[in-house]
């Protein structure tokens, strides 16, 4: 399967097929870059002018506080996109770092491309630039979600929070959770030891079960 196969399970364009995709980008004047585990895609306060699709790979936006502790804000799946919010802003400089988890295929888009007029391709791209708008909306819920979870006052009602949507996302009462336990506990900004000791309570309680990333809500969660 191709780049362009690959894209056409991105949210950005859905309703175009893999020939549309790539007469469209080409016009776009997309390139595509590959990072290895670890490496920066977006430094801290750097200034974007690119949006990149992850056609491959993982990647993670994370921030570290004036107390040098890293803090999680959101995953980037293959077929979402980096600096969304930060590419569309004019002279806005990135909130948080980007790098790697994995070994990540990007595709970058100039911001100024974006908006252009292609005459060509005028049915494709304003299917992309309605795609690109609710994806803004997306992501401004993603982090009203996280938010959901930083605003709670002990580690339980985070982790209630943090599983409960999950599981309505998921639509099922057991799920794995996008997190290792210690990128967990960076996500809801808390202690590593603390959370482990509030889920092995949890647990015992009857509320959850729990193996590495496996979470099953039991009956009785409240």
């Amino acid at each position: 399967m191709n780049s362009f196969d690959l894209l056409t399970k991105s949210v950005l364009f859905n309703g175009l097929n893999s020939s549309d995709i790539e007469a469209l980008l080409n016009c776009m004047e997309a390139k595509q870059k590959h990072y290895q585990k670890g490496d920066v895609i977006v430094y801290e306060q750097e200034e974007v002018h690119e949006l990149g699709i992850i056609v491959s790979g993982t990647a993670i936006s994370n921030k570290v506080n004036i107390l040098g502790k890293e803090i999680i804000v959101t995953l980037h799946h293959a077929g979402t996109y980096s600096a969304l919010l930060t590419a569309l802003s004019i002279q806005r400089k990135c909130p948080m770092s980007i790098h790697a988890i994995e070994p990540l295929h990007l595709l970058k888009i100039p911001r100024k491309s974006l908006f252009s007029y292609y005459p060509e391709h005028e049915l494709a791209h304003r299917l992309f630039l309605s795609n690109l708008f609710d994806s803004v909306s997306e992501r401004a819920l993603e982090l009203h979600d996280r938010n959901d979870c930083l605003i709670m006052p002990s580690i339980r009602e985070k982790v209630i929070t943090f599983l409960s949507r999950i599981s309505k996302e998921k639509n099922a009462i057991s799920f794995k959770i996008p997190f290792n336990r210690e990128e967990m506990a960076q996500y809801l900004d808390v202690d590593r030891s603390a959370l482990s000791r509030e889920l092995s309570a949890m647990q015992k309680e009857g509320i959850i079960e729990y193996h590495k990333d496996l979470f099953k809500i039991k009956s009785n969660y409240s």
